[in-house]
């Protein structure tokens, strides 16, 4: 069974943040490179574009997280904890997340992307010509690169899609070159 069809089952068929039922997507979670049940949920379109910052976010429609915040589900509880870090300055988001609890290795996961820091302690992560990267950005190699530890050498000009940012490192970047997950310095990519 697909990891779609076993969210669309565990969350009968709605959003699992807002509890809507149509146009409904797989997100994985960041920095999650594998796609799995534990690392996923099922959310709208709506709530989509609002992770990812397609859309402006609308603090009315995140009131929602009062109830997905006690999902029985870890996935659930890291968007919710990370949707309430971003709407925290409204005021009501702070009291819900003074209430909610995630265990050490939940909360590590939740933190992982950097949602609880200010705007000025975040890490950018900024190409060769200075675009801000975003998780999910597709990239393309300016020049061939050896990948250490393998004779692999990733050739200038390769895409590399859906990439994954380090929250430690500004300079470093995750994704599939040639079906092999690699680490990739920043200055030798462009975003397409």
């Amino acid at each position: 069974m697909s990891v779609l069809q076993t969210l669309k089952e565990r969350s009968h068929s709605t959003c699992e943040l807002c509890s809507a039922t149509n146009d409904l997507n797989q997100y994985v979670i960041p920095p999650s490179l594998n796609e799995t049940v534990d690392n996923s949920v099922l959310v709208c379109k709506v709530c989509l574009d609002q992770i990812e910052g397609h859309t402006d976010m609308d603090a009315n429609h995140w009131r929602c997280l009062n109830d997905s915040m006690w999902s029985e589900h870890v996935a659930v509880q890291i968007m919710a904890w990370r949707m309430l870090q971003r709407l925290r300055s409204e005021g009501w988001p702070q009291d819900l997340l003074d209430m909610m609890y995630l265990d050490d290795e939940a909360m590590a996961l939740a933190r992982a992307t950097g949602e609880h820091e200010e705007e000025s302690a975040k890490i950018v992560h900024r190409d060769v010509n200075g675009v801000v990267l975003e998780v999910g950005d597709s990239v393309v190699l300016v020049k061939d690169l050896k990948v250490k530890g393998s004779s692999m050498v990733a050739k200038q000009g390769t895409a590399v899609r859906n990439i994954r940012l380090d929250h430690e490192n500004a300079d470093y970047i995750e994704g599939k070159v040639d079906g092999q997950n690699i680490v990739i310095i920043t200055k030798y990519v462009k975003k397409i």
